[in-house]
């Protein structure tokens, strides 16, 4: 399961014409489902991004997070992050999870993202999207939980 995070001023995702997802200072999360992904995994990240300390303190310091900056999140599905480009120039998608499996476990990491107490706001899984983001920073971290321990 990856995840791009990036600390955001603004984010919003539009879907013909008609924006579904809004917000200002927090995170915009980009989140993609590969095979063997499970609940587990979802858990990690949301523990993990959530308690993510790339805000600044009054000293102008990276040690908040977005709970403690009453901040939200917009999370994007984008299957594209599973792309393997190893071979070629053309991105293979084999190991990106199915669509009914990964938009379970989208909707179950949204879940998990809420109970830590973060408004969340959301893309519309499958659909196609333009994103409008003011990174922050830029500030931009990369997840991976095959590279977790």
């Amino acid at each position: 399961m990856k995840a791009v995070v990036q600390r955001v001023k603004s984010s919003k995702v539009t879907i013909n014409d008609r924006v579904v997802g809004n917000i200002n200072k927090g995170f915009n999360v980009l989140f993609g489902a590969e095979e063997k992904d499970t609940k587990k995994d979802a858990d990690y990240l949301a523990r993990k991004i959530s308690n993510l300390r790339v805000f600044e303190d009054e000293n102008g310091k990276m040690n908040l997070s977005i709970k403690d900056i009453g901040g939200q999140m917009l999370i994007i599905s984008q299957f594209t992050l599973a792309a393997d480009t190893k071979k070629g120039n053309r991105p293979s998608f084999v190991n990106a999870m199915e669509p009914v499996e990964a938009n379970e476990l989208y909707e179950y990491f949204m879940k998990k993202i809420e109970e830590e107490g973060i408004s969340v706001k959301r893309g519309i899984f499958g659909e196609d999207m333009l994103v409008d983001i003011v990174n922050d920073g830029p500030v931009t971290i990369l997840f991976d939980t095959k590279t977790k321990e």
